[in-house]
């Protein structure tokens, strides 16, 4: 069973390795997701550098520099933090391309009981993309399925 769109990951993978530009990111809503979309591509070791899975605000500051006033007062669910992640994540791993997402992928009531997440997507520390997703799945791993789906398109969308 192929989780991900296997033609859009390589298509990903070809641009990368043909501009000879890397790629890293920092996850938190879809839990490490990202990184094994991006292991699965063809010769990821050529852009892929790595990324970082950072659940709650301590991580988030400590690794990520996610600025923590700004963060405790939005439950670390912000479009700022997702770029702040972005931003950093290219910092620690030396890449070229950056992407951040954090949100909620179960009902709580600091998100009002919705299901949604920011991301951020970066070139050279540079926002390219940014947005807010929603879903409507009801178990949490098809909610984080959905996000990082959509997050590998909107990738698609700024490296033709």
């Amino acid at each position: 069973m192929e989780l991900f769109d296997k033609n859009l990951l390589i298509r990903i993978g070809k641009y990368l390795k043909k501009k000879e530009e890397t790629i890293a990111v920092a996850e938190s809503v879809t839990s490490g997701m990202l990184q094994y979309a991006f292991s699965n591509i063809p010769d990821a070791t050529d852009f892929f550098q790595g990324g970082l899975t950072a659940y709650n605000i301590a991580q988030k500051y400590k690794h990520l520099q996610v600025e923590p006033i700004h963060a405790l007062s939005v439950n670390c669910v912000s479009p700022l933090v997702a770029e702040q992640m972005a931003i950093e994540v290219c910092r620690i791993f030396g890449a070229h391309w950056g992407i951040g997402i954090t949100g909620y992928a179960t009902p709580v009531p600091e998100s009002g009981n919705k299901l949604f997440a920011y991301f951020a997507i970066t070139y050279k520390e540079k926002v390219r993309l940014k947005g807010m997703l929603r879903s409507e799945e009801k178990h949490p791993p098809d909610v984080q399925l959905q996000y990082t789906k959509t997050v590998l398109q909107k990738l698609a969308t700024v490296t033709k």
